[in-house]
């Protein structure tokens, strides 16, 4: 049987559409009153941006598995946005938040990756099938999403070779459940003082940081010229090549290294997770260097940009049809976000932590750098760049979380 030609087979054309969703997207999604931004409180402008090129290939308009453009972003867009997104972590603004916010984040992501572990046996137990087969591996996409991002989970997706349509059914799971929990978190601010004298917490903290995150802001912004955006790019470009170079060597040389050693069961063996390393880790270098200024000139709005490009491909290789065969995912992932809000609330108790570290730190691993300013600024619009800052140090995290946690999955699974 001969497949169906899509209508649309030019990558210049696709490009232009994929452009074209997300201009369309963050437009509305700006809009300050009406319609749509009554639509944007009930559906995310992340999901669209998977959700309209995914009706597109499902629909035949376009192919993904027919188009280079997901491979030329996941090779070069990625990294670049592993890059842009780590250069802007200020490791002194994080610590100066006090080691409340810093405990409450890593519970967090501990959360997260003990949370896949047990809903990954609970499942094993009320619904075998679903855990099944390949399971574990799109598993790990929703790890690196929940630690890091978007950037984190497409590593995740080329490191343990998830399949395409896997990865679609937990992009959905990955979308419903993390906005089920804002939700829930959006709901908690609202009740901030009542949780606060639940576990007891000391406000001081709150309000001198609120002081400082504005000074911070004046002195730091900036219009942003040409000049600054050349250089964001060469950092973010130029390290991806540098990554490039390096990977090919480090990888030639692990395979020389005796079989029975087993690497390649590691992913050590695999060029895609040396790329993701290195562009992390320079990444992460660069932010203890005065490259950490481009900030103020946008240098993790352009990383984003390059990010939501990916999500954008990514999405057209998505067929919806197979999420209806997976209903039970939805469970797995329900019990998977509770074992991280459980202990979030343990440790909260524990360390006597304000709601506001527990709901930002939460945010920053589920929801990263796009909705943890919306969490923190639900508490005072000062503290938005807490969730920024916290959740951009979710993407250095996220990969290596994730990779820890796909081999625990995979050693469940076997």
């Amino acid at each position: 049987m001969q497949e169906a030609v899509p209508l649309v087979t030019n990558d210049a054309v696709v490009l232009g559409i994929l452009a074209a969703i997300l201009g369309l997207v963050f437009w509305t999604a700006s809009r300050p009153t009406g319609f749509w931004k009554s639509f944007y409180t009930y559906v995310p402008a992340l999901l669209l941006c998977y959700l309209l090129p995914a009706i597109l290939n499902t629909l035949g308009v376009i192919d993904g598995s027919l188009s280079k453009l997901y491979p030329v972003a996941r090779d070069y867009l990625l990294p670049s946005a592993l890059v842009l997104l780590c250069v802007a972590i200020d490791f002194g603004a994080i610590v100066r938040l006090g080691p409340k916010a810093v405990v409450m984040f890593l519970t967090g992501t501990v959360g997260i990756m003990l949370g896949a572990l047990v809903s990954f046996e609970v499942m094993r137990l009320i619904h075998p099938e679903t855990v099944a087969g390949e399971t574990w591996r799109g598993m790990t996409t929703i790890t690196g999403a929940w630690i890091g991002g978007g950037a984190n989970q497409a590593a995740m997706k080329e490191v343990f070779e998830v399949d395409a349509n896997v990865f679609g059914q937990f992009v959905a799971v990955d979308v419903l459940v993390a906005n089920v929990w804002t939700a829930v978190l959006l709901f908690l601010a609202g009740r901030a003082q009542v949780f606060d004298r639940w576990t007891g917490a000391d406000l001081s903290a709150i309000n001198d940081l609120k002081t400082r995150i504005e000074t911070y802001q004046s002195a730091h912004a900036r219009m942003p010229t040409l000049t600054d955006v050349m250089v964001i790019l060469a950092v973010g470009i130029g390290v991806t090549g540098l990554s490039h170079a390096l990977t090919g060597p480090v990888v030639e040389w692990i395979k020389s290294l005796p079989s029975e050693w087993r690497l390649q069961d590691y992913s050590l063996t695999s060029s895609f997770f040396w790329m993701v390393v290195f562009a992390t880790t320079f990444g992460l270098l660069l932010s203890f260097t005065r490259a950490r200024s481009l900030e103020g000139a946008g240098a993790s709005t352009i990383g984003s940009a390059m990010l939501y490009v990916l999500v954008a491909t990514i999405g057209m290789q998505m067929d919806l049809n197979a999420l209806l065969d997976r209903p039970w995912l939805f469970l797995l992932g329900l019990i998977w976000i509770a074992v991280h809000g459980g202990l979030l609330l343990l440790m909260a108790k524990l360390i006597r932590a304000p709601l506001f570290f527990m709901a930002v730190g939460s945010q920053a691993n589920v929801g990263g750098a796009a909705s943890a300013p919306v969490v923190a600024s639900a508490f005072h619009p000062a503290l938005a760049p807490v969730g920024v800052l916290l959740a951009v140090l979710g993407y250095a995290l996220g990969t290596y979380g994730a990779y820890v946690t796909g081999l625990a999955l995979r050693a469940l699974a076997s």
